[in-house]
């Protein structure tokens, strides 16, 4: 399949002449912030620059008509569903009836940057980019519909604290657009790998972050929900439990455990930690996204992350919309489980890869459900403390070791050019 051509390509070079020790210093400020080259760190600055000159310029709702419904175009159909191509604020100012959506399912740009494990961007400005969005959505949603987020979290640049980015939005969407939270989740990935690197191995000054936060808001204190939806698998002392029978009790914490307490409901309501692990190396997207050379997205949730509030909070013909629609992920889930939906996303390229999802066929949801995961306690090896001082300085400094390796780094290049 031939690729279409974009609308603005990048097809013009600019040179900069730089000193060896600055395109050094330029080198090492892009892979501090993330940026694989000196091109895509000198983008960024361009972007700081207009977003310094834009600062003070608040959203306000009487700026609707600044996003028409011309700003998204048709992409894809299918039988319950579209995907469209171009900016989701088109919809939901432009297209979407208000009060029409029963569930936005979504997993928004992270802090506005390329995640990296050593830190990232700071992201203050991330509620004000917000604000269009959040507006948009209180428009669309029903009553009795709901609005979920699946949000990580992010790293300050160079040191080992967090942002507060995730939460200063939280905060917005309840104490500004009325939204209440009526849940918060996480979503644990046991297949994570151990970061932030650098100050999980390498200083070992923080543990590795493995969960992502999932707030589940409404425009209602009341948003429709069952929960018998969504059961999961009793435990085996659940189950030796209800098959031996319990002696109804009170418990030291006070609880009263009374014999309702051995019915058997088909299932467990499961905890607010969902337990999916995201390790996809192989099938349709990805082998369309390698053969026609397409970008794959760096962050597609597991399809159980979707399946799981569709189900807990919709019905099949209910309304689904993912404004930041990635590689479909939400749409080819709410396919399968009868819901009409609408996935948005900007990134064409993005969207020639989610294509597979639903061309030839409608992808299946996976048959394997995932296996049952244990959380092995801490402290469970034995340490000799005396032996394992800590790190006064709190990983201020890189270990003695760890500095000889960085002064090993290959030298510069002699050319005295970067293309941009």
């Amino acid at each position: 399949m031939a690729r279409p051509r974009v609308e603005n390509p990048r097809t013009k070079f600019t040179n900069i002449r730089l000193t060896e020790n600055e395109r050094a210093e330029f080198e090492s400020a892009a892979d501090s912030l993330g940026y694989k080259n000196v091109s895509e760190y000198i983008r960024f600055l361009h972007s700081q620059h207009l977003g310094e000159q834009s600062r003070g310029e608040e959203w306000h709702p009487e700026n609707e008509s600044d996003f028409p419904g011309s700003l998204v175009q048709p992409f894809l159909s299918t039988e319950h569903g579209e995907v469209l191509w171009g900016d989701s604020r088109g919809y939901l100012f432009g297209k979407a009836k208000p009060n029409s959506i029963d569930l936005i399912m979504t997993s928004p740009p992270f802090g506005l940057v390329r995640k990296k494990s050593y830190g990232n961007e700071d992201a203050d400005r991330y509620c004000d980019w917000f604000r269009p969005f959040a507006d948009g959505f209180h428009r669309v949603l029903k009553d009795s519909g709901s609005l979920v987020i699946d949000i990580g979290g992010a790293w300050q640049p160079g040191q080992p604290t967090r942002s507060l980015y995730h939460f200063k939005l939280l905060v917005m969407l309840v104490e500004e657009y009325g939204f209440h939270l009526c849940q918060e989740h996480y979503w644990w990935n046991p297949s994570k790998l151990p970061t932030p690197a650098e100050w999980v191995n390498v200083r070992r000054v923080r543990v590795k972050d493995a969960v992502n936060t999932v707030w589940w808001l409404a425009k209602s204190p009341y948003p429709k929900a069952n929960n018998k939806r969504i059961l999961q698998p009793y435990s085996k002392s659940m189950q030796d439990l209800l098959k031996n029978g319990y002696k109804a009790k009170l418990r030291p914490s006070g609880h009263n455990i009374s014999d309702k307490f051995s019915k058997d409901n088909g299932g467990s309501v499961p905890p607010n930690l969902l337990a999916i692990a995201n390790t996809e190396s192989n099938g349709r997207y990805l082998d369309q996204c390698r053969a026609e050379n397409i970008a794959i997205h760096p962050a597609r949730f597991p399809t159980q992350l979707p399946e799981y509030f569709i189900r807990f909070l919709t019905d099949p013909g209910d309304l689904v919309v993912d404004p930041f629609g990635g590689s479909c992920v939400t749409g080819v889930v709410a396919e399968n489980l009868h819901r009409r939906w609408v996935c948005c996303e900007l990134s064409e390229e993005y969207l020639l890869g989610a294509k597979a999802r639903f061309v030839p066929t409608v992808q299946p949801l996976p048959k394997e459900r995932g296996f049952p995961y244990a959380i092995t306690s801490p402290c469970a090896l034995p340490v000799e403390e005396n032996n394992v001082p800590l790190f006064g300085d709190g990983g201020a400094k890189r270990p003695p070791e760890m500095k000889r390796n960085a002064l090993a780094k290959p030298p510069v290049p002699r050319s005295s050019k970067a293309a941009i």
